[in-house]
């Protein structure tokens, strides 16, 4: 778990002395819940502010170690699921994590309870000032929650319901090898290896790379469709009882948008697939082909894509966030050189890529699955961003740490718009240009419109599982439908991209995620602009929306570098801003 590889992240200040002592953490934190619980179990709705106050406190300091174990088998689940080590310690966290929120549950649902009357007292009093966000979002949840005991054996159930689905759709993704011939030559990869294949020049052998990928999928179609369908089914069931109207309701919640905010968001976006569908033609005229396939989308111009090796990511990585302030590339700085980055793919790894914060007191970890292209200099940034994130958060406690969904993307694309603002700025090769307005624009199409159609996707999902037992063919269908909408006339789909379905984990993982993506984006499009108008005046309030963690409401936050996210033109805006890099790369054809 722990190498002398400066491309392997050191989990070390996280690890446990033995496999017996990771236990032992874990059942500590367990008998602290239950001390908490018998000590205000029946008493929260009617603490005074100075009383719910040191609950509050003890309540995030609970979290605090419980955390640190659980986070722990997941990074080392994330970097070998291949270990039996490391599937013992995720399994023991889970069951472990499952009980504790089982024994806390009534600490919310107390929260929900208090009277109206007395209500009003505590959340305008100054002492629970740091807390007034917090109590107010979980107050939301109170017409869709159910009595403390039905809760718990919700939680229960999820044991042996959702969590188990969702470990089986890691294992089975992570186990995958795969064989293609190269040059001649039978090689197994990983299939982070493949997708890089997606930036390959010879069109052939992005092709070849995508369908093998995608093929394995489809060999396990029995698997991935007993997962969907139980998740989705799961999830309707627990609908039902709870009261709610539709399947995107309670993310919706918990996001602190309304439904109709986030229809309104989905429907601009939509509205403005022709954009996207313009690209697509350029690209094609780029590439010389007269229509694009889907493995073409991310080709490279010219023969020779230019390799970016991880140092020279990082350098670039570091440059961009330096010159825009220097104190952020200092954090940047210290997160790469204090090994929190795991680098390359290998057997067993996770996909993907992903930046964890654990809590103020203990700096992210960084997964990434390096392979050189264009675009993973693009991920570095991101995750980077994350992990900025994350690190100006620290100065909130636990419960306000993690910003809301719809904010969680804010910092790490914001890095990827400075860096590729700058790789422009500095290049004076109108072909290399030409490359990097290609790779944003791209970006921009795969973090809105392409989030839109896997969220209508999952919503249709969702929605016919509710009426019965989804068939493979049925999902397949539903998914070409929504990729038609976007790529229209002007992208034909490979025949086993009916599988792309397949290896999405945010639909397993985080139902309907996907959204805050295009909300991210078309936040920091607007944030951007702000920025290239005010300079540095810019900074403060901007400083101010890492900073403030969770501690806001999605719009309050937004409003720190004045954003208003209830204007009817604001997703447009971003749109508008898409519109002119599209000319901008005409103007250099």
């Amino acid at each position: 778990m722990i190498s002398g590889d400066d491309t392997r992240w050191n989990l070390s200040e996280l690890a446990p002395e033995s496999e017996d002592d990771y236990c032992k953490k874990l059942d500590a934190a367990l008998d602290d819940a239950k001390s908490f619980a018998q000590r205000y179990r029946g008493k929260v709705s009617s603490l005074e502010p100075e009383e719910l106050l040191k609950a509050i406190l003890d309540y995030e300091k609970l979290q605090t170690d419980a955390l640190k174990p659980q986070y722990y088998a997941h990074l080392v689940f994330a970097e070998d699921s291949n270990s039996e080590t490391a599937r013992k310690l995720s399994q023991k966290g889970a069951e472990a994590g499952n009980e504790l929120s089982r024994e806390l549950l009534f600490f919310d649902i107390e929260i929900m309870a208090i009277p109206d009357s007395h209500f009003a007292n505590v959340i305008c009093h100054p002492l629970l000032a740091n807390y007034s966000h917090y109590i107010s979002s979980i107050r939301k949840f109170h017409p869709f929650t159910l009595a403390e005991r039905e809760e718990q054996l919700l939680k229960l159930k999820d044991l042996t319901g959702t969590t188990a689905f969702v470990r089986l759709f890691d294992e089975l993704s992570a186990s995958f090898r795969y064989r293609m011939d190269v040059d001649g030559e039978s090689r197994e990869f990983s299939g982070e290896e493949l997708l890089g294949y997606l930036h390959h020049p010879e069109r052939g052998l992005r092709e070849k790379a995508f369908g093998t990928f995608l093929e394995k999928h489809g060999e396990n179609s029995l698997v991935y469709t007993a997962v969907f369908n139980n998740i989705a089914l799961d999830h309707a069931k627990e609908m039902e009882l709870r009261g709610y109207s539709n399947p995107m309701q309670s993310t919706n919640i918990g996001n602190e948008l309304s439904d109709e905010t986030v229809q309104n968001l989905m429907s601009v976006t939509e509205a403005n697939y022709p954009l996207a569908q313009e690209y697509f033609r350029i690209k094609a005229s780029l590439l010389g082909v007269d229509r694009l396939k889907n493995t073409d989308i991310y080709a490279p111009l010219g023969e020779s894509p230019k390799k970016y090796s991880y140092d020279d990511a990082k350098e670039l990585v570091m440059q961009a966030y330096s010159s825009f302030n220097p104190e952020y590339g200092k954090i940047i700085e210290s997160l790469f050189s204090g090994r929190r980055v795991d680098v390359y793919p290998r057997a067993g790894k996770s996909g993907g890529a992903f930046c964890m914060g654990i809590s103020g007191e203990i700096k992210p970890f960084i997964l990434l699955n390096h392979t050189e292209n264009l675009r993973d200099v693009a991920t570095v940034a991101h995750e980077l961003g994350h992990a900025l994130h994350f690190t100006l958060s620290g100065k909130q406690s636990i419960i306000n740490y993690h910003a809301p969904l719809p904010l969680a993307e804010t910092a790490s694309v914001f890095g990827e718009v400075l860096l590729t603002r700058m790789m422009l700025d500095n290049e004076n090769d109108p072909q290399v240009r030409k490359a990097l307005l290609c790779a944003k624009i791209e970006d921009i199409i795969a973090t809105t419109f392409r989030q839109v159609l896997l969220t209508r996707f999952e919503e249709r999902l969702h929605l016919e599982r509710a009426s019965g037992l989804l068939t493979d063919t049925r999902i397949c269908e539903l998914w070409l439908e929504e990729n038609g909408k976007l790529f229209g006339n002007t992208v034909d789909m490979i025949e086993p991209y009916k599988w792309g379905w397949c290896y999405i984990s945010h639909f397993i993982h985080t139902r309907f995620y996907c959204y805050s993506y295009t909300f991210a984006e078309l936040l920091v499009l607007a944030l951007y602009r702000q920025y290239q108008l005010k300079g540095a005046d810019f900074l403060p309030g901007y400083h101010g929306i890492l900073t403030s963690g969770g501690a806001l409401s999605p719009a309050d936050t937004a409003a720190l570098a004045g954003v208003d996210i209830s204007d009817p033109n604001f997703w447009q805006d971003g749109y508008d801003i898409l519109k002119g890099l599209i000319e901008e790369l005409k103007g250099l054809l």
